[in-house]
């Protein structure tokens, strides 16, 4: 029997569950050369260069894309010119598949792209007039080498380096990669996903494998490699500080739930789907086709029929940050959050910052489960529901209720749906941002009084809190739960149960508004045959 709910699917019908670091895209970089100052200092007082200029630049850019191609025509490494819409991942997969060694560069690509580069600009000078050069940012279209290679440790990744001074970079892995080569390494049996594993002889071993891919394993496989590869600068640029960082891009936290039979996965994105689009809850609902769809078409917000070899997604976004849901090859159901920015969360960039990453991340996906499985699960005692209609008193304290299809406190309730999945909790701008979306107005136009006062009555009803030592807040499991009742059920019940019995509008009656007429007419002959009415 298909189960009827979200709930019953992630609480009876998941035979492995992992939460793991997917995809990183890091920034490697030196950290003294990403400004003009920095730059004048390292040819004037490193390199003891009088006059830094671009044309010191020139000779290590030819030295250091010399010793790339020296180094991929001794080693017999293909050099694969990228065309323009050609996927880069499509020609490592094909390439890797016929590559057999546990370790080493598997090919070299090589692509035109635009890039930060500092160059040369003459200046006057104002007191005599002579000119003078100047180090200045800039953007140019040059060459950059994708390295791709297999790891022991890590399996598939890749390392681009920029062609031109300071020879910035991005490095590239996955790391359920990581966690299959630490499987095959301690001798545990399991079977792969394309990105994932789908079953594992001893799920807890597998688990701390993926919370051990630490910050310092991903920068020793940095440095590793660093040694291997030709390496733009000198021993004696490094010995002088000039080293490689590295910082977060882009950094994808998953959790992977695989599922007893493929048809739990569609009865759970059939009854996900239904909630989003009854609730308008997230910003975007959306299949993904093998193909991708004009722009015109917009996201396929009304959509519920999942036809054969069509993968539902479901996507929420805060920031730059996106959590996504999908049905992974018919066998898992993938939950991940993807971070662009780390600032969104008041967190720095720099790789030692990813197990503060790593928490967010994870805390992210099991919220927008927690909300998926609450939504399954919200009725409310009569006794409660009356009491959130009611004022309501504490010590000095007094706020109104909030009445059940007010439209202020329907649209009020509703702003909280999406506020719970926030893991640092929102501000009282972000709720004056919702509440005036809603009721199609700018934000100016909500004062500070009115979203201090809607504050203070939610937070009355226990359905929000403060959160200690500053001004954010967040949505209790209570504040949930009542949101999701008094929004579904006016949603689906109320609005549409009225508008299908009393509308006089519509041309062909629907089955309640036909089954009210009959009722009526039922009544009306049980008062004539009794004769009430000439009483």
């Amino acid at each position: 029997m298909i189960p009827q709910s979200v709930s019953e699917i992630i609480n009876h019908h998941v035979r492995l569950s992992v939460e793991g670091i997917d995809r990183m895209y890091l920034n490697v970089y030196v950290p003294g050369l990403q400004y003009e100052a920095g730059i004048v200092g390292f040819f004037r007082h490193h390199r003891g260069m009088p006059l830094p200029s671009a044309a010191l630049m020139k000779p290590m850019s030819r030295g250091f894309v010399g010793a790339l191609e020296g180094f991929a025509g001794r080693h017999r490494i293909p050099v694969v010119q990228f065309r323009k819409g050609e996927r880069k991942d499509a020609i490592m997969a094909e390439r890797l598949r016929h590559f057999r060694r546990e370790e080493g560069v598997v090919f070299i690509g090589k692509a035109q792209e635009k890039a930060p580069v500092f160059r040369t600009e003459k200046r006057l000078n104002p007191s005599t007039g002579k000119p003078y050069p100047w180090i200045v940012r800039s953007t140019a279209m040059v060459n950059q080498y994708y390295v791709y290679a297999v790891d022991r440790d890590f399996g598939p990744f890749f390392l681009k380096f920029c062609s031109y001074f300071p020879f910035n970079a991005k490095l590239c892995i996955n790391g359920h990669e990581f966690a299959k080569r630490q499987l095959a390494k301690a001798g545990i049996r399991f079977e792969a996903l394309d990105n994932g594993v789908l079953s594992c002889a001893d799920p807890r071993r597998l688990q701390r494998i993926c919370d051990g891919l630490s910050p310092e394993k991903i920068d020793g496989l940095l440095r590793k490699w660093l040694r291997i590869l030709p390496h733009p600068f000198t021993a004696a640029d490094r010995k002088a500080g000039y080293r490689y960082d590295i910082s977060i891009l882009q950094a994808e936290f998953s959790l992977t739930q695989v599922l007893d039979q493929p048809a739990r996965g569609r009865q759970f994105f059939e009854q996900v789907i239904r909630e989003n689009l009854d609730l308008g809850r997230p910003e975007q609902v959306q299949l993904i086709f093998q193909r991708r769809l004009p722009r015109r078409q917009g996201p396929a917000l009304r959509t519920r029929i999942i036809t054969q070899g069509v993968t539902p997604s479901l996507h929420v976004y805060y920031k730059n940050t996106q959590i996504k849901q999908y049905h992974k090859e018919s066998r898992a159901l993938r939950t991940e959050t993807t971070i662009n920015n780390t600032y969104d969360f008041g967190i720095g960039k720099r790789l030692h910052n990813l197990p503060k990453l790593r928490a967010i991340g994870f805390a992210a996906n099991r919220r927008r489960l927690e909300v998926e499985r609450t939504s399954h699960d919200c009725l409310l005692a009569e006794a409660t529901f009356q009491s959130i209609n009611g004022q309501i008193v504490q010590g000095r304290q007094r706020a109104s209720g909030l009445r059940f299809a007010d439209p202020r406190a329907h649209a009020l309730l509703h702003a909280l749906i999406p506020f719970r999945q926030f893991v640092q909790g929102f501000r009282s701008a972000d709720l004056r941002r919702h509440l005036a979306q809603l009721h199609g107005q700018h934000p100016n136009s909500v004062s500070q009084n009115a979203i201090t006062y809607q504050l203070r009555r939610l937070r009355l009803h226990r359905l929000i809190e403060r959160i200690p030592n500053t001004f954010r807040y967040r949505v209790t499991d209570f504040g949930l739960r009542v949101a999701l009742f008094f929004t579904r059920t006016y949603n689906r019940l109320l609005r549409p149960g009225l508008f299908a019995a009393l509308s006089s509008t519509n041309a062909i009656h629907p089955p309640l508004s036909r089954l009210f007429d009959r009722l009526n007419h039922q009544i009306a002959s049980f008062v004539d045959r009794a004769q009430l009415a000439k009483t």
